[in-house]
């Protein structure tokens, strides 16, 4: 593995082990001043795996990678893109109807 992407390697294999799509699983890598981001895409079905009940299989996917990070003398942080149009939670979505009655008690 190239030192420079070893983090990105380690998160595409992690990643593809989990998924069902492997096939749909991009991985962009950006480095700046605040040290390495990478930006994780999955196949809108996967994201439930990927995210793990109450976000912990995320939580320990971004600790991994950290880590993978500091052995490289890097800050490496983890972006998990939603998809487009993507399921909102039940709380989002009661929010979202309760904003909309908002909107139509103003326009009376």
């Amino acid at each position: 593995m190239a030192k420079a992407s070893s983090d990105q390697e380690f998160l595409e294999y992690i990643v593809k082990g989990l998924v069902d799509h492997p096939e749909d699983v991009k991985i962009d890598r950006k480095v700046d001043e605040m040290g390495v981001l990478l930006s994780l895409k999955v196949n809108p079905e996967d994201m439930g795996q990927i995210i793990g009940k109450a976000g912990a299989t995320a939580r320990a996917i971004r600790s991994l990678v950290r880590i993978v990070g500091l052995k490289n003398h890097a800050r490496v942080n983890l972006k998990i893109e939603e998809p487009r149009g993507g399921r909102s939670t039940p709380a989002q979505a009661k929010k979202a109807s309760a904003e909309e009655g908002l909107d139509e008690e103003l326009k009376l």
